[in-house]
């Protein structure tokens, strides 16, 4: 009554106010008074949600049953003894960016991944590359693998030396004819949001992207790759100027063109 406030249905828990004369407000007006129609915009809410508890066996058990019972592959997952389970993930590969990788290193044999040889270790010489665009490997991990390690174990398949900062997974996702990234925490574990998406790629799918953090950390990159940033910015900046000229020398051709024309003519 006395600041005339207004609020959301949404909010109206959330609010505390401190009033000139307490109990004017509720004395005046009706708390339905000073609400506004929920609003349809989608609002950040600031308080934390409370986490749901985790499932038990029984209920993982269901889940893996329902979730093999729509495999079309022998992609299926399997529950341990535990309480953990097992399966597969496939990861898109979008990065537009070129990796580092050890300079002429032969591909990771059978023998050096049972043995656990690290390539990468045995030259300090580096190249960059650019990855082909929309790759797909497949990962099998396990209910107990973050996203962090699933990022550490993708750059170790393609011998990427790059810090894995430089990277983020996402989860893709299609609602009403569009597609919808979000940016998974490092905590999280993929696997767990497989069991509970379905094995349907449609419905949800990951995405290993460059992490764009708003602000470039020149810090985390070497001096070959700056310097191989630098080559690749000098070349797109002649290409743009080429396409410029390209551009306006048309421009001047049609124009001289016209000139030409008109001075054929009467008046």
């Amino acid at each position: 009554a006395d600041c005339r406030y207004t609020c959301h249905q949404e909010c109206r828990s959330l609010i505390q106010l401190d009033c000139r004369q307490p109990g004017q407000c509720q004395s005046h007006l009706s708390p339905e008074s000073t609400l506004l129609p929920p609003c349809s915009q989608n609002v950040t809410q600031t308080v934390e949600e409370e986490k749901p508890e985790p499932p038990t066996i029984q209920e993982i058990k269901q889940k893996i049953e329902k979730y093999n019972a729509k495999v079309t592959n022998c992609l299926l997952m399997k529950l341990n003894d535990d309480g953990t389970y097992t399966g597969f993930i496939k990861v898109h590969l979008k990065l537009r960016r070129p990796v580092t990788v050890p300079a002429g290193i032969r591909p990771q044999s059978i023998y050096d991944a049972l043995k656990e040889v690290n390539l990468a270790d045995m030259t300090d010489k580096r190249t960059s590359f650019y990855l082909p665009l929309d790759a797909i490997k497949q990962l099998h991990i396990s209910s107990t693998t973050t996203v962090s390690e699933v990022i550490q174990g993708l750059l170790k398949k393609f011998m990427v030396v790059d810090n894995p900062q430089k990277f983020a997974l996402f989860k893709e996702m299609r609602k009403d004819g569009q597609v919808l990234f979000q940016k998974l925490p490092l905590t999280e574990y993929p696997l767990y949001l497989r069991l509970l998406a379905g094995p349907d790629t449609d419905v949800l799918s990951f995405v290993l992207k460059e992490n764009e953090t708003g602000e470039v950390e020149w810090d985390a990159f070497s001096i070959p790759e700056l310097q191989n940033f630098l080559m690749i910015l000098d070349k797109e900046e002649k290409d743009k100027i080429q396409q410029v000229q390209r551009k306006y020398e048309k421009f001047k051709q049609r124009l001289q063109q016209t000139l030409k024309e008109a001075r054929g003519k009467p008046g």
